[in-house]
Formats: structure tokens, C-alpha cells, sequence
């Protein structure tokens, strides 16, 4: 009695895992293939996020006119400047103290812009958004406005410099500490008043630098939030007699109870390798 066969699969059924398979394989061998095109060209396998920028932005040598004043503007969708430096544009688009700022032309200290920049898409012009956020964003715009019209090129590195460190007297600090959310400074030629801070006395270095010009360091060990009002006599004001506050370095001590030490020390700066004037509008 002969046996009888098994029934004929249907066609094509054997065949699919293989034809799947097949597929795959080359699917996989065309993602490959691509990325390893862009590599060879130079360019990243995958796209990469565009900094943001302005729609428009219209950029004039400043016009001197007599008792004028010279302001930064961010406002909702806007970055304005009058009568600004070039070195005070690229410390407020990097966020990094004037005198962390090393090298450039003369020229970006003395020669002064006109800028009106304008973006339809900005955070801030949105109904809700972060604050924060809307901020760096306008930062960035700021800097590759810097990078396409001024053409500047830049690198960051630590050297050793000059720098004060903040530290207690022996007498002990002379301010008070206070219950507050906010960050409130004030100042002036010859007066500084500071209130809360996630760290009041990071923000008292921060402007104590930016007042003397030279990098100062926390190290007074102190946290929290403080009020701090400091009124000294600069160095180039006309004295008005014994009642006169003393220099800020003696304010310091008397009024605060903190001093300043003139050190050495490793500071991260911003180092211009090139900058021009800019293109046309």
C-alpha cells in the first residue's frame, strides 16, 4: 500500500520568511549606505537643530549727540541697543563678564551701535512662556547675529590672572539675613544695595567685579540671602570733607565686615580670535 503524500503547500507560503528576511537585510544595508554618505560629505547622519535667529535686524554706526546714555533693550519679540559698545553686546549675548572678555581691535570698546532686531517667532511673544527660557533663547539670536554680521569667531580657555578674593574679616560679616524669593541690586557710582539671591554673596562678587574690573572669588564660606548696602568715595571723586565714605576696599571692612586679598588665581575666559565691522544692511 503506497503512502500517501503530504498536500502541496500553497505557493508563495515556503517563501515568505525568506523574501521577509531578504527585505530586511537591505533595508538595513540602505540606512547604512546613506550614513555613511553623509559622513563622507562631511555632514552629521542625522539633522541638527539651526540656532535661532532674528527675521530682521538692521545694524547702524551710532550718530554722538550731546548728555546721551546707552541702554540694551530685550523686549518681547526685540533686541534693541543705542549708543552701545561692541563689547558690551557680546557680554550680554554670552553672559560673561566684560573683563573675562580677552582680545579683539580696539575699536570694539570705543566704537559704538544702533541695533534693532525683530523676530515674529520668539518665546517671548508667545501668550505663555518661560521667562528663562525666552531669555537664553534671545541670547543665542544675539549671537548668531554676532556670528553672520560682525563675523566673530571665538574660543573659551582658563588662564592664570589677577583676582581679588571676597573673605571674612576677623571682626565677622556686618549685614543682616532675610526671607525673600526675589534678587533685588541696585548701584551706582558709589553705592551698592543688594537683597536675596539664591547666594547674596555670589552676586556681591559677581558685582563687585564688574565695578573694580577684575575677577573676584566667593570665599567667604557664607550661604543664604542677605541684605548688603555698601556706600563708598571712588577714587577719582573730589573729596567733600571727613564725612566723605571712605574707598570701597575700607567700606568693605566697616560697613560689611568683609575685605578683599589681591591673589593669583586659574580664570575661564572669553577669547576673540576675530571680529569685523559689519556687513550692510
Amino acid at each position: 500500500m503506497k503512502a500517501k503524500a503530504p498536500d502541496a503547500a500553497p505557493i508563495g507560503t515556503c517563501a515568505r520568511p525568506f523574501v521577509y528576511r531578504l527585505l530586511l537585510v537591505i533595508l538595513v544595508l540602505e540606512v547604512g549606505i546613506r550614513a555613511a554618505f553623509c559622513q563622507a560629505a562631511g555632514g552629521p547622519a542625522t539633522e541638527s537643530k539651526a540656532s535661532p535667529t532674528f527675521d530682521v535686524a538692521a545694524i547702524h554706526l551710532h550718530t554722538p549727540v550731546p548728555h546721551e546714555r546707552s541702554h540694551i533693550v530685550d523686549s518681547s519679540g526685540r533686541f534693541i541697543t543705542v549708543n552701545v559698545d561692541l563689547r558690551s553686546i557680546v557680554q550680554w549675548a554670552f553672559d560673561v563678564p566684560a573683563n573675562r572678555i580677552i582680545a579683539g581691535p580696539a575699536w570694539i570698546n570705543t566704537q559704538r551701535f544702533d541695533i534693532e532686531a525683530k523676530s515674529e517667532s520668539a518665546l517671548d511673544t508667545q501668550p505663555k512662556y518661560d521667562s528663562a527660557a525666552a531669555r537664553q533663547q534671545k541670547r543665542q539670536m544675539v549671537q548668531s547675529l554676532l556670528a553672520d554680521r560682525f563675523h566673530l569667531v571665538f574660543h573659551h580657555e582658563t588662564r592664570e590672572l589677577p583676582i581679588y578674593a571676597l573673605e571674612v574679616t576677623k571682626t565677622g560679616p556686618k549685614f543682616q539675613a532675610m526671607q525673600t524669593n526675589n534678587t533685588q541690586v541696585n548701584s551706582g557710582r558709589n553705592y551698592l544695595e543688594i537683597e536675596g539671591g539664591a547666594n547674596t554673596m555670589t552676586v556681591l562678587a559677581e558685582s563687585l567685579a564688574e565695578i573694580l574690573d577684575r575677577v573676584v572669588i566667593d570665599k567667604t564660606g557664607i550661604l543664604g540671602k542677605y541684605s548688603v548696602n555698601l556706600k563708598w568715595t571712588p577714587d577719582d571723586a573730589v573729596s567733600t570733607g571727613d564725612e566723605a565714605p571712605p574707598s570701597i576696599f575700607t567700606a568693605l571692612q566697616e560697613q560689611l565686615g568683609l575685605k578683599l586679598e589681591s591673589q593669583k588665581g586659574p580664570v575661564e575666559v572669553f577669547v576673540i580670535d576675530k571680529i569685523e565691522m559689519p556687513s550692510e544692511n
